[in-house]
C-alpha cells in the first residue's frame, strides 16, 4: 500500500481529527488535499530526520571521543545496573550510544518538522486574514466605484479578481467566487455563501453576509457599499494601532535579546576572566552565530506580520497602429536601412540622456547603482588582497584587511541607500499630494466638466512634484491617448500601491460614467486615510528607531572601553605574576588579538543588522534600513580607528 493510500484511509476513518487541518488548508488556499499535504509533511520530516540523525551520530561520537580517552556518563547508578561510569572510545558501548543518539535525533527532527507542518496552514490562514483586513476597505471602494457606474456584481468581482497584484489577498478571495460561477455553475448568492465558509477573515465574512442579505432583499447596493467604505476606513486605523503595539513588543524584545543580551555575555566573559580557548570559542559563537541568526529571525518575523505592498505589477496590453483608416500606407523597398538607423538613434539617445542626466537616471532606477558599485567594490578588494602581504599570524592579517572590507561594503551600500532615499522622498511627496489632487478633480467634475477637461484645468495648478506628472497626463491625452490609458502610464512610471489603487479606481469609474465626482471623493478619502496610516506608523515607530540607535551607541561605548582599557591590561600582565592553573594563565598575545577582533566584529555586525531592523520597523522596508546600517558602520569605523 502506498503512503497516499494509507493516509487517505486514515483520513476517511477519522474525518473529525483532520477537519481543522482541511479547513485551514482551504482557507490558506494551499490547493492540496489533506492526505497529499500529510504525505509531503512526512516526506520532508523523514528527510530532516535523516539529517538530524547524521548530526546526532557525529555529535555523540564527539562526546564519546573527548580528550582524556573517554566520557563520563554523569548518571548515578543507584539501581546497580551493569553499566560503566566511564565510556572508553574502544568500549563496546560507544557504537550503541552513537546509534541511540542518531535515533533520538531522527525522532526529534521528524517530530519538529511534522508538528510545524501541521500548524503551518493555521499560521498562513491567520496571516491571510490580517492582509485581507488591512486592504478590504480599498477593495470595497473599488466595488463601490464600479457599482456606482452601473456594473453588475459578478462583473465587479471578475474585475477585482483580475487586479490581484494591486488589491492582494482580497482579490484572490473574490477569484473563488468567479471560479465557482464559471466552472461549477453556481449562482452569485451560492458562490458568495461558499466564500463565507472558506474565507479566513471574520471581517470579510461579516461583509459578505451583509452583502448577501442586501442582494437577496433587493436593497440599495450603492448605499450599502458607500457606507461600508467609510466604516472600514475608520476600522483600518484601529487595526493598525494594534499592529503597531505588537511591533513595539517585537522592537523591545530585539533590543533586550540581541543588543543588551550579547553585551551582557561579552562583559561576563571578560570580567570573569574566561579568556581561555573555550571562552574565545563561546564568544565566537555569540558574535558570528547567535546574533546574526537571531536578528535574521526577527527580520523574518516582522516581514511575516507586515503587509507587503511595495511591489506593484500591472499587465498592460499595447495596441500597435500599423495604419489608419483614412491614411494609405505604401511599402517601398530599400527603406530597411532607414529603420535600422532610427533604432540605432534611439539607443544612442538613451545613452546620451544617461550621461547628460545621470543623477535623475539613478533616482528613477536606484537598483542600477549596484551595476557600478559592486564591480568597484570587487576591484577594491582584489587590489587589497594583492597589496597586503600574507602575514604568518592570521589575526594580524584579519586586523589589516577587515577595515577595508567594511569600506568595500560601504562602497556598495552608500550609493544604493542615497538614491533609494531620493526616490522614496519623491514618491512620498507625490503620494501626499494625491488626496488634494483627487479632491480638486472631484470639485471640477461635479460642476459638469469631463475628466479630460478637469485635467486641462489642473495643469495650471501648483501641486509640487505631482504637477510634472499631471502635465505628462495632459500631453498623453493631447496626443490621442484616452484618459484611462494616460492614467495607467502614470501608474507605470511611479509604481506605488497607493497610486496603483487610485488609478485602478478612477479608470474603472470613468469607463462606467463621465460623472464620477462622488467616486473621486471616495478615492480622495481612501488616499488620505492611507497617507494618514503611513504617517502614524512613522511617528509611532520613530521612538523605537531612536532606541535602537541609543542601544547601538551604548554597545559601542561599552565594547570600546573593554577593548581599549581592560583587554590590553591583560596582555601586559607578566606570565610570572599569574598563578598556574588559573583561567588567566592561558592568555597569550594571539588570544588578546582574537578577543579584540571579536569585539570589533560584534560592533560591525550590530551596526549592519540593527540598521536593517530599524528600517523595517520604522519605515516598513529593509531598503529603508540600509541608510541606518551605513550610518552605524561609519560610526563603528570612526570610533575604532580614530578615537580608540
Amino acid at each position: 500500500m502506498s503512503l497516499n493510500s494509507f493516509l487517505r484511509n486514515r483520513v476517511r476513518q477519522n474525518p473529525l481529527k483532520y477537519q481543522k487541518l482541511e479547513s485551514d488548508l482551504e482557507s490558506a488556499r494551499f490547493g492540496v488535499t489533506v492526505e497529499r499535504y500529510l504525505a509531503r509533511a512526512i516526506q520532508i520530516g523523514v528527510a530532516t530526520g535523516i539529517a538530524f540523525a547524521l548530526l546526532g551520530f557525529w555529535l555523540t561520537g564527539i562526546i564519546v571521543y573527548t580528550a582524556g580517552g573517554g566520557s563520563y556518563t554523569g548518571v548515578y547508578n543507584v539501581f546497580s545496573i551493569p553499566f560503566p561510569e566511564k565510556i572508553e572510545p574502544q568500549s563496546a558501548y560507544a557504537l550503541p550510544l552513537q546509534v541511540t543518539g542518531a535515533i533520538v535525533a531522527f525522532i526529534m527532527g521528524f517530530m519538529i518538522v511534522y508538528l510545524i507542518a501541521l500548524h503551518y496552514p493555521s499560521m498562513q490562514k491567520k496571516n491571510r486574514a490580517t492582509k485581507i483586513n488591512l486592504t478590504l476597505h480599498n477593495a470595497v471602494a473599488y466595488m463601490y466605484a464600479m457599482r456606482k457606474g452601473g456594473a453588475q456584481m459578478m462583473t465587479i468581482f471578475r474585475s477585482l479578481s483580475e487586479n490581484a497584484k494591486i488589491y492582494g489577498e482580497v482579490a484572490l478571495e473574490f477569484r473563488q467566487v468567479v471560479r465557482d460561477a464559471d466552472f461549477f455553475g453556481y449562482d452569485l448568492v451560492t458562490a458568495l455563501r461558499h466564500l463565507i465558509r472558506t474565507t479566513p477573515s471574520e471581517k470579510m465574512k461579516q461583509f459578505l453576509e451583509d452583502l448577501v442579505s442586501v442582494i437577496e432583499s433587493g436593497g440599495d447596493l450603492v448605499g450599502f457599499l458607500s457606507g461600508r467604505v467609510r466604516l472600514y476606513q475608520e476600522e483600518a486605523r484601529f487595526e493598525q494601532k494594534q499592529f503597531l503595539q505588537f511591533l513595539s513588543l517585537v522592537a523591545e524584545s530585539y533590543v533586550t535579546l540581541f543588543v543588551a543580551g550579547p553585551l551582557f555575555l561579552i562583559i561576563i566573559m571578560v570580567v570573569m576572566g574566561m579568556m581561555g580557548g573555550m571562552a574565545i570559542l563561546q564568544l565566537t559563537a555569540v558574535v558570528y552565530l547567535v546574533f546574526p541568526i537571531g536578528s535574521a529571525v526577527f527580520i523574518l518575523l516582522i516581514d511575516l506580520i507586515s503587509l507587503k505592498s511595495e511591489v506593484v505589477e500591472r499587465f498592460v496590453r499595447a495596441k500597435l497602429l500599423h495604419e489608419y483608416s483614412d491614411v494609405p500606407v505604401y511599402h517601398r523597398e530599400g527603406e530597411e536601412p532607414f529603420f535600422s538607423r532610427l533604432a540605432r538613434y534611439d539607443r544612442v539617445r538613451r545613452i546620451r540622456e544617461f550621461f547628460r542626466h545621470p543623477f535623475e537616471f539613478f533616482v528613477k532606477n536606484y537598483n542600477y547603482t549596484l551595476l557600478f558599485s559592486v564591480p568597484l567594490a570587487v576591484l577594491y578588494l582584489v587590489a587589497l588582497f594583492l597589496v597586503v602581504p600574507q602575514y604568518n599570524d592570521i589575526e594580524i592579517y584579519i586586523d589589516v584587511i577587515d577595515d577595508h572590507v567594511m569600506i568595500a561594503l560601504l562602497i556598495v551600500l552608500v550609493p544604493y541607500s542615497f538614491f533609494y532615499e531620493m526616490w522614496r522622498r519623491n514618491i512620498e511627496g507625490m503620494e501626499a499630494l494625491i488626496p488634494e489632487f483627487l479632491e480638486r478633480m472631484a470639485g471640477i467634475n461635479q460642476v459638469g466638466l469631463t475628466i479630460a477637461q478637469a485635467i486641462s484645468i489642473m495643469v495650471n495648478t501648483n501641486l509640487g512634484l505631482l504637477s510634472y506628472e499631471i502635465r505628462r497626463i495632459k500631453r498623453d491625452i493631447d496626443w490621442g491617448a484616452s484618459f484611462a490609458d494616460a492614467l495607467v502610464r502614470f501608474e507605470d512610471r511611479v509604481r506605488t500601491p497607493l497610486i496603483a489603487r487610485t488609478v485602478s479606481l478612477i479608470t474603472k469609474a470613468s469607463q462606467m460614467s463621465g460623472s464620477i465626482g462622488d467616486v473621486l471623493a471616495i478615492a480622495a478619502s481612501d488616499a488620505k486615510m492611507s497617507d494618514l496610516l503611513k504617517r502614524e506608523r512613522l511617528s509611532d515607530m520613530f521612538i523605537y528607531t531612536a532606541i535602537i540607535y541609543m542601544a547601538f551607541v551604548v554597545f559601542v561605548f561599552v565594547v570600546g572601553v573593554i577593548s581599549n582599557s581592560f583587554i590590553p591590561i591583560l596582555g601586559n600582565v607578566g606570565g610570572g605574576t599569574i598563578p598556574q592553573g588559573t583561567p588567566l594563565a592561558s592568555i597569550s598575545s594571539s588570544s588578546i588579538k582574537a578577543i579584540l577582533r571579536l569585539m570589533y566584529h560584534s560592533v560591525v555586525l550590530q551596526a549592519l543588522m540593527s540598521g536593517l531592523i530599524a528600517g523595517q520597523m520604522g519605515e516598513g522596508s529593509l531598503k529603508a534600513g540600509v541608510k541606518h546600517s551605513c550610518i552605524m558602520l561609519v560610526i563603528a569605523l570612526v570610533i575604532f580607528n580614530l578615537v580608540l
